[in-house]
């Protein structure tokens, strides 16, 4: 039997993978609803073989659905969650508004799957941030074997993560500089093409930025409150695809061989380890793919009990739109819709 589901900010790029995500998964749906502004009302995106009309968010009745994803940024979140959670449906959210909330669950399946059951306390489920998903994907297995005390991680975070506008910056930037235009900066803070920013997000009063602040609250939230958390992110010229490189200290040892056989064995994993050229992931070849791709796995002997490794997903995916689907089917499998 198959749920009502609604979207609200089908014409982003989390979406747009949303949709897609969706009919891949062959998740069983009775009814699909694409909702957006006015502004954009009567708009068509692809839902599967089928072009789906966006409906007015302002008109729209939620009561007559079971599960509502939540696509937009935090301010339509906030606006519109309450209303759409008293009508009764169970909204996953991928914005950053209600992540820190007690009550409402920050879940990545393969890391913190039994918190699905406090779904129903404010009928909300949150998201985390891309670049919290792929890393803890990566250290649940590890942390569980041998206890991770300190986590150093220095992300190198695709454009995409800041929206269609900001991808659509590094092309017509990077076009520009090849017949000698000035880089219109609109986006980033600096030029994006042929550079590197060391900020995603806007800064905060210790001198990080937001981003690694929820690197780090979520990586508290989610996986162990007591492991200390040092990250650094930046933002790169690449249109899809985050990789992160991870340092980890571990209370017990753990070889470089043991922990490669043991992700090998995780969920939502794939090991691509030679250590020769060419013998790893990049972001450009995780865009499109669902799993998280582990590389470099590397014993770090500056530490009594360290590991090193390059950890790369499709932002899009599995830093967004895969993990919404799979709370959706985990809460359904759960009994929660």
């Amino acid at each position: 039997m198959g749920i009502n589901v609604a979207l609200v900010g089908a014409t982003g790029n989390i979406g747009r993978e949303i949709l897609a995500i969706l009919d891949e998964r062959l998740f069983a749906l009775d009814s699909m609803h694409v909702l957006a502004s006015r502004g954009s009302m009567g708009r068509e995106v692809s839902f599967g073989d089928r072009d789906l009309k966006c409906e007015d968010i302002e008109q729209f009745d939620f009561s007559k659905v079971d599960l509502v994803f939540m696509a937009a940024g935090s301010a339509v979140a906030e606006k519109w969650v309450p209303k759409i959670t008293a009508a009764g449906a169970l909204v996953i959210d991928n914005s950053s508004a209600f992540r820190m909330d007690k009550d409402v669950p920050l879940i990545v399946p393969e890391v913190n799957a039994d918190a699905i059951m406090g779904a129903r306390v404010k009928n909300i489920v949150a998201n985390p941030n891309c670049s919290t998903i792929q890393m803890l994907v990566a250290l649940k297995p590890i942390h569980d074997a041998a206890k991770i005390k300190r986590i150093v991680v220095s992300t190198y975070q695709s454009v995409s993560g800041a929206g269609k506008a900001a991808m659509d910056e590094l092309w017509d930037q990077t076009k520009g500089i090849y017949v000698t235009d000035s880089p219109t900066i609109a986006n980033f803070p600096k030029q994006i093409a042929f550079n590197v920013i060391p900020q995603v997000d806007a800064f905060m009063g210790d001198g990080g930025t937001r981003e690694e602040h929820k690197m780090i609250n979520e990586t508290h939230k989610m996986l162990d409150p007591n492991i200390k958390v040092s990250a650094t992110c930046v933002r790169v010229p690449v249109f899809v695809g985050h990789g992160e490189a991870v340092n980890v200290e571990l209370e017990r040892p753990m070889s470089a061989a043991a922990a490669k056989s043991l992700l090998r064995e995780s969920p939502g994993l794939m090991v691509i380890d030679k250590h020769e050229d060419g013998g790893y992931m990049t972001p450009v070849e995780s865009s499109g793919e669902f799993a998280v791709y582990v590389s470099r796995i590397r014993e770090d002997k500056s530490l009594d009990h360290g590991l090193s490794m390059w950890v790369v997903a499709d932002n899009l995916r599995k830093g967004g739109a895969l993990n919404a689907v799979q709370i959706a089917e985990l809460a359904r499998n759960r009994g929660i819709i």
